[in-house]
């Protein structure tokens, strides 16, 4: 029982080719940049629907990493165009989204994205994603002292809510890796068919 759970998360990742991937469908840099900005605009709005939409709303919110996670498939660089651009849409949007995007769901993508696309297996990918998530959590709780947990976690550090935190991080981030790998083996092979 050990050892298929060990060897499923140290099984290498199959190989990041989103430039090879972007060159079948014909992206130039302008299909490229347009790509980024209607995944901007994805993450803005499903970060943004809480805020519209009480209720069903929150459960569309976290889906706003996906489409970061895409960016950052893309390249580091359209990753962080993407991030800043939804960041600049929520201002317009949500403002009240602001702190929670760029230290949340908006930096579990980035992280996501880039270690992807640059690890060798789902060990190191959901470990950066997680120090990524736990960071930003513990910055806007510890720092900033926003009350992004509610009233009920203190807002002056203590390591039980601490731990608690990152194992929260641990277990979404894990998630997050199972759902962008296979939305990036659907995307390739969407992308194979054409």
């Amino acid at each position: 029982m050990r050892h298929p759970f060990l060897n499923y998360w140290a099984k290498p990742l199959p190989q990041m080719e989103s430039a090879s991937l972007l060159a079948r469908v014909g992206a130039s840099q302008t299909k490229t940049l347009v790509t980024v900005a209607f995944l901007s605009a994805l993450a803005a709005l499903f970060q943004s629907a809480g805020g519209f939409v009480p209720g069903p709303g929150y459960l569309l919110s976290p889906l706003s990493t996906a489409p970061v996670v895409l960016a950052a498939l893309i390249s580091l660089r359209s990753g962080l165009t993407a991030y800043v651009l939804s960041i600049v849409l929520l201002l317009l949007l949500q403002p009240s989204e602001l702190f929670i995007f760029p230290f949340t769901t908006g930096l579990l993508g980035l992280a996501l994205g880039f270690s992807i696309a640059r690890s060798k297996n789902r060990i190191q990918v959901v470990s950066l994603s997680t120090l990524a998530l736990w960071a930003g959590i513990a910055l806007l709780l510890y720092a900033f002292r926003f009350p992004l947990l509610g009233p009920s976690v203190s807002m002056s550090f203590d390591i039980t809510p601490a731990i608690y935190i990152f194992l929260f991080c641990l277990l979404y981030s894990a998630i997050w890796t199972e759902i962008s790998l296979r939305l990036l083996a659907r995307l390739r092979t969407s992308v194979n068919g054409i």
